[in-house]
């Protein structure tokens, strides 16, 4: 497979990372305009958009790694244009965001999350891992997305419907939805545990660290320490999956070994 193969949508990829790279850029400007956005009593601490960091820098590496035949299989012939596509589809909330509609922007994070599913699915069911590049460059950054994704649309549903937690007070209605939705980061975090045989680390990390960040942000007590246990059960199922990846993964490779042995012991067997 030639490096010039499907060229225009290499190019694309790139083109459409830096339009990505930077509206989330603009997002970070210099007076910090996350901390900009309306202040909700789901809002996490700032340091939750650490790992959007993570994920660029990794989607960064997909790009140049799709120059190679082992990723040219994936993010070219799988992906497709479906990375484009969200990536476009994010620099519009991004900018949505950042300029304080956020009823818009709930409605292009439910976009921007249904191109992320779709992706994760493609790779998870027809892209299985079959390298450490293909688990770090291409399945990471897009199991943390998903979560990402999860969670934003999620804060972006409080940012356009939920009150101003600088000017009012959380009444039972705010308490009881923060609770819900909580319940749902954690129980999503589970299924990623459970998913499948060695679960999906990486969802279950995202979706973990912030409801840390959303424990350390928010000071009413019933919010906050309610987003501590959920926290920490979450983390059990990141162990969970961390366990089982390991455990799973060592399995199948010694599987392969013995499988690779069976014929030179026939051999032996039939002399």
């Amino acid at each position: 497979m030639a490096w010039h193969d499907d060229l225009l949508l290499k190019v694309t990829n790139i083109v459409v990372f830096v339009l990505f790279l930077g509206s989330n850029l603009y997002a970070a400007n210099p007076e910090d305009v996350y901390r900009l956005h309306r202040e909700t009593y789901f809002t996490p601490d700032s340091f939750a958009y650490l790992l959007w960091t993570l994920i660029h820098v990794l989607l960064a590496g997909l790009i140049l790694y799709q120059w190679f035949p082992s990723g040219s299989r994936t993010i070219i012939h799988g992906i497709s244009w479906r990375f484009p596509l969200l990536a476009i589809l994010n620099a519009i909330y991004s900018h949505v965001k950042g300029r304080g509609h956020y009823v818009v922007a709930f409605i292009l994070s439910l976009l921007v999350g249904s191109a992320v599913s779709n992706i994760y699915y493609v790779i998870k069911r027809y892209h299985r891992s079959e390298s450490l590049n293909d688990e770090v460059w291409i399945h990471l950054p897009f199991g943390l997305y998903h979560g990402w994704a999860t969670v934003m649309i999620v804060l972006s549903g409080f940012e356009a419907f939920g009150i101003n937690a600088v000017t009012r007070k959380p009444g039972i209605w705010t308490d009881v939805f923060v609770f819900l939705s909580l319940l749902f980061l954690q129980s999503t975090s589970a299924a990623y545990s459970f998913g499948s045989s060695e679960g999906d680390l990486s969802g279950s990390v995202a979706i973990t660290w912030v409801l840390f960040a959303i424990f350390n942000h928010q000071h009413t007590p019933f919010i906050h320490w309610s987003a501590l246990a959920f926290a920490v059960l979450s983390s059990l199922w990141v162990l969970k999956s961390a366990y089982e990846a390991f455990f799973v993964r060592r399995a199948e490779a010694a599987a392969g070994t013995d499988n690779e042995r069976e014929p030179l012991n026939g051999a032996r067997a039939s002399v």
